[in-house]
């Protein structure tokens, strides 16, 4: 079973390298009009060259995975705003998709939590269609959008899930076909459990993120054994490796919150129920050390006999 780990957004180690630097509505709307576009692209143009950093990064240390920042581009889908954040940056885009095509990286987005298709209210649906189409955009102008994902939740329940669940299906219908095609579904720590997410992305034939400590927050009837087997196989219509999210508690009193660090006591259970299908898998840390979290973790699971480490990021059991 081999597994790879990567991490979402900001390589800490690297020296202001945030990839999200941001300008606000508000602040562009104070400057001259004559400024605006040229603070657009000073701020985006700063966000792609971290990203290059952090890509270089990756590279050197091995890294296959990687979550780009959503914050790339300020105000990419602001309806006041609505600017062209493709053409002056062409270059760019492309060499950060040549970097990720000879090295072989997994690239990802993960749109905010805004980004829904169960709202009774068509605005929120169009914008959740508008801000999926944006990461497409960028993916596309990498040229990866076809090895990448855009994953999401399937969001609130409105007091009656059932019906909900029906307006996402019918939603859903709103998005385009080839965005669709690169999309994944996760589950939450609140509302849509393990089960309910499984049983959507069968409905749809979409791929299923299993996030482990959602999953420790919003549990199943059913042991997760149940389902890990499922999820794996939501998979097997694409040319993709299952991906995990995994993070553990800040504290118990504070369950959901992700912690600085991933707990290997509080992991561990997982790797030794996913060995015993035998599956390989990614895994994309979500702990809020970033990098410096997920190299700690894979160290500490190569610590254990009958685990090796294969490369710098990448164990193998």
């Amino acid at each position: 079973m081999k597994v790879r780990f990567g991490y979402v957004a900001n390589a800490l180690s690297l020296w202001d390298a945030s990839p999200s630097k941001a300008l606000t509505f508000t602040r562009y709307s104070e400057l001259p009009k004559q400024e605006r576009l040229e603070k657009l692209k000073s701020v985006t143009a700063q966000n792609l060259y971290h990203t290059k950093r952090i890509l270089h990064y990756n590279i050197a240390h091995e890294i296959k995975l990687y979550r780009f920042s959503s914050s790339l581009v300020p105000l990419a889908t602001h309806p006041e705003v609505n600017w062209d954040f493709i053409s002056p940056f062409q270059s760019e885009w492309k060499e950060l998709g040549q970097l990720i095509k000879q090295y072989e990286m997994r690239p990802s987005f993960h749109p905010n939590q805004f980004t829904l298709f169960t709202s009774p209210k068509d605005d929120v649906t169009k914008n959740a269609v508008k801000d999926m189409e944006f990461h497409y955009k960028m993916l596309k102008a990498m040229d990866v959008h076809q090895s990448a994902i855009i994953n999401i939740h399937i969001g609130g329940a409105y007091g009656d899930k059932k019906n909900t669940l029906k307006r996402f299906h019918h939603n859903l219908q709103t998005l385009p076909t080839d965005i669709k095609g690169q999309m994944t579904l996760e589950n939450d720590d609140k509302t849509y459990n393990v089960a309910e997410t499984l049983a959507t992305c069968e409905k749809e034939n979409i791929p299923m993120i299993l996030d482990y400590h959602h999953h420790m927050a919003n549990q199943t009837e059913n042991n997760l054994s149940v389902y890990l087997p499922k999820i794996f196989h939501t998979w097997h219509t694409t040319n993709k490796t299952p991906k995990i999210h995994l993070s553990s508690p800040k504290s118990d009193q504070a369950f959901r919150s992700h912690a600085d660090f991933v707990s290997l006591k509080f992991v561990l259970p997982f790797f030794e129920l996913a060995r015993e299908l035998n599956q390989d898998f990614d895994v994309m840390i979500e702990a809020k050390q970033k990098n410096v979290a997920m190299q700690q973790l894979v160290e500490e699971l190569a610590s254990i006999r009958g685990i090796k480490r294969i490369a710098s990021s990448t164990i193998m059991w």
